[in-house]
């Protein structure tokens, strides 16, 4: 094993290494030397602090070189190298883990990665069945018996084959006929984010007279979300044009004017609005009495 000892004709190249640095750096940014470090046998980097305000706690790093049986220093490499309390940036994140909602603007694309979770194979328009497809030979050969139930002449005598009962017509019926559909965790992930936004828990839901599947503004929408979700179509309610959950509701109701009011407290049994004159001792009345009967004034 060699000895990882520094050269001492390297290490003494303090002044070379130090013109070095000044050279790569602003000037007056160097800082004392702070200590040599041998890389090998006859290579030694010396260490310098950086006195530049934006790389604090990074040193510069330059190492020198000698021949072997030569004295002069060469000059290998000058680099700002880090130090165990430098400044450093964040780590690196993907812009598809950085992406936020509202962050696309006009011109942007955002490809989809092949393996997002939220979509699955739908179909692409081919006419042959998917392996796994319910379609039966019997069910495409009643579908050609209808066809030719409804098309003038035999089915040979046709230039195009019938459309519809095709498997490409129904998934386009369907709203199935692309590349990718939701999955399913593809639409719990949306309902959830639709339900916090415009939900049930929303403070405006909870002020509101009645929910949104009674109201008149609310258009359906179809497939599974149909079943919890519509569009709001009041241009005056803050939910217009955006996917509210049937139990979201607010103040622009359409039967908000027909409400039922709020039952009234029934009326109070002692009448305290009426004010009873009362004698302030018994004496008093007695005499008044008195007074009355002998007929004085």
């Amino acid at each position: 094993m060699r000895s990882r000892t520094p050269d001492r004709l390297c290490a003494e190249a303090v002044d070379v290494a130090r013109a070095a640095a000044e050279e790569a750096a602003r000037p007056g940014k160097v800082g004392d030397h702070v200590e040599v470090v041998a890389d090998g046998d006859r290579v030694v980097t010396h260490y310098f602090l950086c006195e530049d305000p934006g790389y604090r706690g990074w040193r510069w790093a330059v190492t020198v070189a000698r021949a072997s049986r030569a004295k002069n220093v060469t000059l290998d490499e000058t680099v700002l190298l880090p130090g165990s309390d430098a400044l450093l940036a964040p780590e690196w994140v993907p812009w598809s883990e950085r992406l936020r909602p509202g962050d696309m603007g006009p011109g942007d694309l955002l490809p989809t990665d092949a393996e997002d979770l939220r979509l699955e194979p739908g179909l692409s328009g081919e006419e042959e069945p998917p392996p796994n497809s319910a379609v039966s030979k019997e069910m495409a050969e009643l579908v050609e018996a209808e066809d030719a139930d409804v098309t003038a002449g035999p089915p040979s005598s046709l230039s195009t084959a019938p459309r519809r009962g095709s498997i490409a017509a129904l998934a386009e019926e369907l709203g199935m006929r692309r590349a990718r559909v939701l999955s399913r965790y593809g639409l719990h992930t949306a309902a959830d984010r639709w339900d916090e936004s415009h939900g049930s828990k929303t403070p405006m839901a909870q002020a509101a007279p009645a929910s949104c599947v009674s109201c008149g503004f609310l258009v359906p929408i179809g497939g599974s979300l149909g079943q919890a979700f519509g569009v709001c179509a009041n241009e005056f309610a803050p939910a217009d044009g955006h996917v509210v959950s049937l139990s979201y509701g607010c103040g622009g109701h359409s039967e908000a004017a027909v409400m039922p009011r709020p039952p009234r407290p029934a009326p109070p049994v002692i009448d305290e609005t009426r004010v009873d004159v009362l004698p302030l001792r018994e004496d008093e009345t007695a005499d008044a009495a008195s007074e009355d009967d002998l007929g004085h004034s």
